[in-house]
């Protein structure tokens, strides 16, 4: 795949993932956990079905080549999933996105600590100036009333970041295993607390095919093109192109629902984009591992 195409299709996953947001906002149902359920039953499908086609490899095969390293990806990502989804219905899209594009410091102090992967000297800077961007959102949410679910926004970009980790860690060629089971851990234990803690799991027609649309389109197709350009792409730059979904994630509710943006909000996120592509533009220019941030 030559290099230009690659970054194309880089872009066009980050786009679908953006969109997210506002899929969330066109739903009436705000029971987090009913739609995790039905996001991860369509996100699951798409994104094995993507994994077999890439691979050229039938859905039995795809399941038994699974192993320990997909299984723990898929543990710290069905976490992600979890605390994205309630981030988005307790807070701004504009809030979780930026604050979700702290992963790849988090990613850094983890590897450091954990698989001795020692971080480029600015990434300390870097870092600093997005703890600033994050301070000023996290005060913006304590104003308005959204201060936990800022912090659920700072769990989920943990739990992306030990999925990266995990990643690196195994160097696998993508994460499509990982992602899948993923979606299975969410779903069942969607599920299992719908049933057991909630309210069931009755949903309207409408919101059926946005969860469903959503998993499949906005997550499942988003990661998987954004794992399918990767590896052709340095890993500085995977970086700077997946922030086009923290660019354009606030920009869909703004122009379809009017969903506005505070100045704090903006300066932060702002702060926060500068900094991880301040560290991208310094950062190696070695082949990219596939990974979603």
């Amino acid at each position: 795949m030559s290099h230009n195409k690659a970054i194309a299709i880089i872009l066009l996953g980050g786009s679908f993932m953006s969109l997210v947001g506002l899929v969330m906002r066109l739903m009436d149902v705000n029971d987090g956990m009913i739609i995790l359920f039905y996001r991860s039953i369509s996100l699951s499908a798409m994104v094995m079905m993507v994994a077999c086609l890439r691979r050229r490899e039938s859905p039995v095969t795809f399941l038994l080549k699974l192993d320990k390293t997909d299984l723990a990806m898929g543990a710290a990502l069905s976490l992600a999933f979890t605390t994205y989804v309630f981030a988005m219905l307790m807070t701004s899209v504009a809030s979780t996105l930026f604050i979700l594009t702290t992963t790849p410091f988090m990613a850094a102090l983890i590897g450091w600590i954990w698989i001795n992967e020692r971080p480029h000297p600015f990434t300390w800077i870097a870092m600093l100036a997005a703890l600033f961007g994050v301070a000023l959102m996290l005060s913006d949410g304590f104003e308005l009333g959204r201060t936990q679910g800022n912090i659920v926004a700072l769990l989920s970009a943990f739990f992306f970041a030990v999925m990266l980790v995990l990643a690196r860690r195994s160097r696998k060629d993508d994460v499509l295993g990982g992602t899948f089971l993923g979606g299975i851990i969410a779903f069942g234990l969607a599920g299992l607390s719908a049933i057991g803690f909630g309210n069931g799991l009755s949903i309207g027609g409408q919101d059926l095919l946005l969860a469903l649309f959503m998993g499949a389109f906005t997550i499942g197709i988003g990661i998987a093109l954004v794992t399918w350009g990767a590896p052709y792409v340095p890993a500085a730059e995977v970086s700077l192109l997946v922030l086009i979904e923290s660019v354009l994630g606030p920009i869909w509710p703004w122009l379809f629902l009017g969903e506005v943006m505070s100045t704090l909000e903006i300066i932060g996120g702002v702060t926060v984009m500068a900094a991880v592509a301040g560290l991208a533009l310094l950062g190696s220019e070695k082949p990219a591992q596939a990974h979603y941030n």
